[in-house]
């Protein structure tokens, strides 16, 4: 165990023990470095002269260093100080799986879903970076402290591909899958069986298999029949108990093929618990006989033959099993036909003949018309007329059913009524929603104008409420930037300035840099989507042109900016990084720390750039490309924002939101995620208020900026956990 305060590679000062696995023990450090915290697994002191071990201590940090996924935890280093085997990973503020679980008991349905869903996006990612983590189970998988689940501890994860698979069970005997239990091949379907015994243990508060000793837990993986979650957890939904048995089967065979389809009935079952869409291979172990029904017999004749080449005994049984099915009197003299070949190959030649000779005389009658035509004797204009019908006939038939969705947006629905009856399509109302189409007419339709559908598919619509009034809020002791990402998130234009605030008698500022100090129209006005609103964010007291630099390395790009609220022109660029975390400031110019390694002053008027780090994906605009294209369309881009901002212009999207997969009915936060001049902008149009789904969106973006993605989140047990997101496009507001 190593000691509080001791430095791992000059780096990383050990600040506390916080766990231990079967091969190593997990530390909280300071990365001294780059300012930020982290978790340490060090390999276990008596495992350190074992090669074997080290080996498979090794293997997990190449497994998951290259690994990145919100679902997994992110691997920052690793490395080897002194004997002390380490691997630097992302530091999770929360509790386990398994914590959880004993904390609740059992948890909800919705909530339990929600978590395997997660957890399956994390492995999904594994699985297809070729890597099987072998080892999931509750222990393993991380809820943080703002709702994220993660899965972590790839500590017995391998390659797929590798070919050198161990003997030995790997992983936790509660959560083995039979083929690991055997010592056989584990692979994605491995992971999906643990993920299954996962989800049991989260809706009924028990793993399926337990017992004294290890041996007799794995032999009931291989031979016992798992008992159905539904008999601990009655009002467990039919078609999550599916998917939990279909993940949980003995045979590798009958389990999901792979963890998109796994996430895909998830979702499903939050749409429809009660369907019946997981298919499940049985097999009948009893074989008892059956007799099929003259109805099923109909049914297996009248499915039509894959289309090839029969060979003549295939063609002689056709013809044998036609006769015999079809005519009844012909049934005692089957056993004496089908001894009687040579009669049945010569019944077979007269059948080819008479087909050859149908075939023979379409041909010539094909030839007659070619020749009659020629000739002047056949066609007319009535004939070209027919032809021409026909074709629009098949043209017709083609699309057979198929209409085309009418504009509903903007129309009363007795307008809408008459578009739909007239294209034989149905009608109903969902509710009413903000818009800014007039009050009463229809705001949004859940099938886009112009799909093809087939008739008589029904169309769902909302009613416009009108434009939704907004009150502006108190932003007394906010910061700046959360005071701008409120607004916008109403769909306010806000406009940021930044003043020098009086000091008050014991000389310090009224207003702390970086902080609130006005906002206009003020507090309590009523105001509609779309107004103008003036910020004005405090400077701190005036020092003039030598004020102290802050220390904003390490800091997350709003607190940084907070941090910097003295400073009136703040350029922030984006940077990929391994190493630190996305959203982090990397470096800032000028520097907080002099030549001589003091603290540095310098002159708030002037610009303050900070880096930004992007994680390990590459920035939306990468400001150090260098080729001539490059500079040129970025110059464009700032260029034309810039203008739109200078003309007042605003860049507006109008869209409806369906309801996102998971949602359990909590409240929401929308986040806005934009590239303005360079830089990735964030905006919370919506945060942590309850809104119904459809929700028609509408919000206004940055001038001159034509896209954008949406993040949604749900506030689940207090903290905010991400269901997706949805691509955005602004237009000018005319």
């Amino acid at each position: 165990m190593l000691k509080t305060g001791t430095i791992i590679a000059e780096r990383y000062e050990i600040l506390g023990k916080i766990g231990t696995g079967g091969m190593a023990d997990v530390y909280k450090a300071k990365d001294h470095k780059l300012n930020r915290f982290v978790a340490v697994k060090v390999l276990k002191p008596e495992f350190r002269e074992d090669t074997t071990f080290i080996r498979k201590f090794r293997s997990e940090a190449q497994a998951a260093a290259g690994l990145t996924h919100p679902n997994i935890v992110n691997v920052f280093d690793v490395g080897d100080d002194g004997g002390v085997y380490y691997i630097v990973m992302e530091l999770i503020e929360g509790i386990t799986l398994k914590e959880y679980i004993a904390k609740k008991g059992k948890l909800s349905i919705k909530e339990a879903t929600s978590i395997a869903i997660q957890v399956s996006m994390g492995l999904e990612a594994a699985h297809n970076h070729g890597i099987v983590h072998r080892d999931v189970k509750p222990q393993n998988i991380i809820i943080s402290t703002d709702g994220k689940v993660k899965v972590t501890d790839f500590g017995i994860a391998r390659a797929a591909s590798s070919n050198t698979i161990s003997s030995n069970v790997m992983g936790s005997v509660h959560y083995s899958s039979p083929e690991q239990v055997r010592g056989g091949y584990s692979d994605e379907k491995s992971d999906i069986y643990s993920l299954g015994i996962t989800l049991y243990e989260m809706v009924t508060g028990r793993v399926p298999f337990d017992g004294d000793t290890t041996v007799a837990i794995a032999i009931k993986h291989l031979q016992e029949e798992m008992v159905p979650p539904s008999v601990y957890t009655e009002d467990l939904p039919y078609s999550l108990e599916q998917i939990i048995l279909k993940c949980t089967q003995k045979s590798v065979g009958r389990r999901y093929e792979k963890m998109e389809d796994v996430i895909a009935d998830l979702k499903h079952s939050l749409i429809d618990p009660q369907g019946n869409f997981v298919t499940l291979t049985s097999v009948d172990n009893e074989a008892k006989t059956v007799v099929i029904s003259d109805e099923e017999l109909g049914e297996i004749k009248s499915t039509p033959r894959a289309s090839h080449k029969p060979e003549v005994d295939d063609l002689e049984d056709e013809i044998y099993d036609t006769d015999y099915d079809n005519n009844d009197d012909d049934y005692e003299e089957a056993p004496k036909r089908r001894s009687d070949s040579k009669k049945k190959k010569k019944g077979s030649n007269s059948a080819v003949t008479i087909v050859a000779l149908l075939a023979g005389a379409v041909v010539l009658v094909g030839a007659i018309f070619v020749i009659g035509k020629a000739a002047g004797i056949i066609g007319s204009s009535d004939t070209a007329n027919t032809e021409q019908t026909a074709q629009n006939t098949e043209a017709a038939s083609e699309e057979d059913g198929m209409v085309a969705v009418p504009d509903l947006v903007g129309k009363t629905e007795d307008e809408a009524a008459a578009l739909l009856e007239e294209e034989k399509l149905g009608k109903q109302m969902m509710g009413e929603e903000n818009s800014t189409q007039e009050k009463g007419r229809i705001s949004s339709q859940d099938i886009p104008a112009g799909t093809k559908v087939e008739q008589y598919t029904t169309i769902k619509y909302y009613i416009s409420k009108g434009q939704q009034e907004i009150t502006i809020p108190d932003f007394s002791g906010q910061t700046g930037v959360d005071a701008q990402q409120t607004l916008e998130d109403f769909g306010l234009t806000v406009t940021v300035q930044k003043e020098y605030s009086e000091a008050d008698d014991s000389g310090w500022p009224l207003t702390e840099p970086g902080y609130v100090m006005d906002v206009s129209p003020e507090a309590g006005t009523s105001m509609t989507a779309g107004g103008s609103v003036i910020l004005t964010v405090s400077r701190g007291l005036d020092y003039g042109d030598t004020a102290q630099i802050p220390d904003v390395v390490g800091m997350t790009k709003n607190d940084a900016i907070t941090a910097l609220g003295k400073w009136s022109d703040i350029q922030i660029t984006e940077q990929q990084s391994s190493e630190v975390p996305a959203g982090q400031v990397i470096s800032q110019d000028p520097s907080a720390v002099s030549e001589d390694g003091d603290t540095a002053y310098g002159n708030p008027d002037e610009t303050m750039t900070i880096v930004v780090s992007s994680g390990n994906q590459a920035p939306a605009a990468d400001t150090t490309a260098d080729t001539a294209a490059d500079s040129a369309s970025t110059a464009a881009d700032t260029t034309q924002q810039s203008t739109a901002a200078a003309n007042g212009e605003v860049w507006k999207c109008t869209q409806t939101l369906n309801t996102p997969n998971g949602y359990q009915g909590g409240a929401i936060r929308l986040e806005l995620i934009q590239e303005v001049n360079g830089e990735s902008t964030s905006t919370k149009v919506v945060d942590g208020q309850k809104i119904e789904f459809p929700y028609t969106l509408d919000i206004t973006g940055a001038p001159g900026v034509s896209e954008g993605t949406l993040w949604v989140s749900e506030l689940v047990n207090g903290n905010f956990q991400q269901l997706g997101s949805y691509p955005l496009t602004f237009k000018k507001a005319e």
